[in-house]
Protein backbone atom coordinates (compact mmCIF):
# COMPACT_ATOMS: atom_id res chain seq x y z
CA UNK A 1 0.00 0.00 0.00
CA UNK A 2 1.36 3.46 -1.15
CA UNK A 3 1.52 5.54 2.32
CA UNK A 4 2.99 8.91 0.25
CA UNK A 5 -0.62 10.74 -0.15
CA UNK A 6 -0.62 10.20 3.81
CA UNK A 7 2.60 11.22 4.41
CA UNK A 8 1.97 14.46 2.20
CA UNK A 9 -1.15 15.68 3.94
CA UNK A 10 0.94 15.23 7.43
CA UNK A 11 3.76 17.23 6.54
CA UNK A 12 1.61 19.95 4.74
CA UNK A 13 -0.35 19.79 8.27
CA UNK A 14 2.62 20.22 10.05
CA UNK A 15 3.79 23.12 8.02
CA UNK A 16 0.95 25.12 8.63
CA UNK A 17 0.70 24.52 12.15
CA UNK A 18 4.46 25.84 12.40
CA UNK A 19 3.34 29.04 10.39
CA UNK A 20 2.57 32.32 11.30
CA UNK A 21 -0.82 32.70 9.93
CA UNK A 22 -1.65 29.83 12.76
CA UNK A 23 0.20 31.98 15.00
CA UNK A 24 -1.95 35.12 14.49
CA UNK A 25 -4.97 35.27 16.58
CA UNK A 26 -8.19 35.10 15.39
CA UNK A 27 -9.83 38.97 14.13
CA UNK A 28 -11.69 40.26 16.23
CA UNK A 29 -15.18 41.08 15.12
CA UNK A 30 -17.27 44.07 17.15
CA UNK A 31 -20.96 44.26 16.82
CA UNK A 32 -22.66 47.05 14.11
CA UNK A 33 -22.86 50.60 15.75
CA UNK A 34 -25.83 52.18 14.44
CA UNK A 35 -26.07 55.95 13.85
CA UNK A 36 -29.69 56.84 13.79
CA UNK A 37 -31.69 59.65 12.28
CA UNK A 38 -33.53 62.32 14.69
CA UNK A 39 -36.54 61.78 13.23
CA UNK A 40 -38.53 58.47 13.21
CA UNK A 41 -37.69 57.27 9.42
CA UNK A 42 -36.47 53.62 10.23
CA UNK A 43 -33.34 54.02 8.45
CA UNK A 44 -29.90 54.88 10.09
CA UNK A 45 -27.70 57.72 8.73
CA UNK A 46 -24.96 55.32 8.77
CA UNK A 47 -23.57 52.11 10.28
CA UNK A 48 -20.15 50.91 11.26
CA UNK A 49 -18.69 47.44 11.11
CA UNK A 50 -15.84 47.67 11.79
CA UNK A 51 -13.67 50.56 10.36
CA UNK A 52 -16.50 50.46 7.94
CA UNK A 53 -18.68 53.06 7.45
CA UNK A 54 -21.36 52.85 5.22
CA UNK A 55 -23.69 56.01 4.66
CA UNK A 56 -27.12 56.01 3.70
CA UNK A 57 -28.44 57.09 0.43
CA UNK A 58 -28.67 61.13 0.42
CA UNK A 59 -30.76 63.81 -1.10
CA UNK A 60 -30.02 67.45 -2.31
CA UNK A 61 -33.00 68.23 0.66
CA UNK A 62 -33.40 71.98 1.42
CA UNK A 63 -32.92 73.49 4.63
CA UNK A 64 -36.75 73.25 5.45
CA UNK A 65 -36.61 69.31 5.00
CA UNK A 66 -39.83 69.74 3.15
CA UNK A 67 -38.44 69.72 -0.26
CA UNK A 68 -35.81 69.71 -2.51
CA UNK A 69 -33.13 73.03 -3.66
CA UNK A 70 -34.20 74.77 -6.47
CA UNK A 71 -31.58 74.96 -9.50
CA UNK A 72 -31.35 71.61 -11.03
CA UNK A 73 -28.72 68.59 -11.20
CA UNK A 74 -26.22 71.11 -10.37
CA UNK A 75 -28.05 72.78 -7.41
CA UNK A 76 -28.62 69.13 -6.06
CA UNK A 77 -25.97 67.69 -6.45
CA UNK A 78 -23.76 70.42 -4.20
CA UNK A 79 -26.44 70.70 -1.75
CA UNK A 80 -26.52 66.22 -1.67
CA UNK A 81 -22.57 66.31 -1.25
CA UNK A 82 -22.81 69.16 1.28
CA UNK A 83 -24.86 67.23 3.59
CA UNK A 84 -22.72 64.20 3.32
CA UNK A 85 -19.76 66.36 4.34
CA UNK A 86 -21.92 67.11 7.47
CA UNK A 87 -22.48 63.21 7.82
CA UNK A 88 -19.30 62.53 7.62
CA UNK A 89 -18.09 65.08 10.01
CA UNK A 90 -20.46 64.03 12.84
CA UNK A 91 -18.72 61.02 12.52
CA UNK A 92 -15.42 62.00 12.51
CA UNK A 93 -14.64 61.13 8.71
CA UNK A 94 -14.05 63.96 5.84
CA UNK A 95 -14.18 63.50 1.93
CA UNK A 96 -10.89 62.04 1.59
CA UNK A 97 -11.81 58.82 3.86
CA UNK A 98 -14.40 58.13 1.26
CA UNK A 99 -13.62 54.86 -0.85
CA UNK A 100 -16.74 54.39 -2.34
CA UNK A 101 -20.06 56.15 -3.64
CA UNK A 102 -23.17 55.08 -5.55
CA UNK A 103 -24.79 57.64 -7.78
CA UNK A 104 -28.38 57.00 -8.53
CA UNK A 105 -29.56 59.42 -11.74
CA UNK A 106 -32.65 59.88 -12.84
CA UNK A 107 -31.43 61.44 -16.69
CA UNK A 108 -28.25 60.05 -17.60
CA UNK A 109 -27.94 63.26 -19.76
CA UNK A 110 -26.93 65.11 -16.15
CA UNK A 111 -23.74 62.83 -15.94
CA UNK A 112 -21.55 65.52 -17.06
CA UNK A 113 -23.15 68.20 -14.80
CA UNK A 114 -23.43 66.04 -12.01
CA UNK A 115 -19.90 64.60 -12.31
CA UNK A 116 -18.36 68.44 -12.61
CA UNK A 117 -19.67 69.03 -8.91
CA UNK A 118 -18.94 65.93 -7.56
CA UNK A 119 -15.55 65.81 -8.66
CA UNK A 120 -14.70 69.06 -6.65
CA UNK A 121 -15.62 67.24 -3.61
CA UNK A 122 -12.41 64.98 -3.54
CA UNK A 123 -8.55 65.70 -4.30
CA UNK A 124 -7.61 64.49 -8.05
CA UNK A 125 -6.20 61.27 -7.58
CA UNK A 126 -8.03 60.49 -4.43
CA UNK A 127 -11.38 59.80 -6.38
CA UNK A 128 -13.70 57.26 -4.37
CA UNK A 129 -14.54 54.15 -6.65
CA UNK A 130 -18.01 55.17 -7.94
CA UNK A 131 -20.67 53.44 -9.76
CA UNK A 132 -23.78 55.31 -11.69
CA UNK A 133 -26.85 54.09 -12.61
CA UNK A 134 -29.94 55.11 -13.94
CA UNK A 135 -32.94 54.99 -12.50
CA UNK A 136 -36.55 56.14 -13.14
CA UNK A 137 -37.32 58.06 -10.38
CA UNK A 138 -36.46 59.27 -7.05
CA UNK A 139 -38.09 60.01 -3.43
CA UNK A 140 -40.08 63.67 -3.49
CA UNK A 141 -38.55 63.82 -8.02
CA UNK A 142 -35.56 64.34 -7.05
CA UNK A 143 -32.48 63.92 -9.91
CA UNK A 144 -29.76 62.49 -7.81
CA UNK A 145 -28.92 59.94 -4.84
CA UNK A 146 -25.30 59.48 -3.88
CA UNK A 147 -24.66 56.84 -1.01
CA UNK A 148 -21.32 56.33 0.33
CA UNK A 149 -18.64 53.91 1.99
CA UNK A 150 -16.06 55.41 3.84
CA UNK A 151 -12.60 53.77 5.81
CA UNK A 152 -12.59 55.05 9.28
CA UNK A 153 -8.92 53.55 9.62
Amino acid sequence: MNHLPTAVALVLAAALVASPLAARPAASHSAPVFHPRADSLPLSIAVQTGKTVYLSGMLGVAPDGRSLVPGGIEAETRRTMDLIGEDLKRLGLTYEDVVKCTVFLTDLKDLPAFTAVYASYFKPGRYPARSTLGVSSLIGGAKVEVECVAWKG
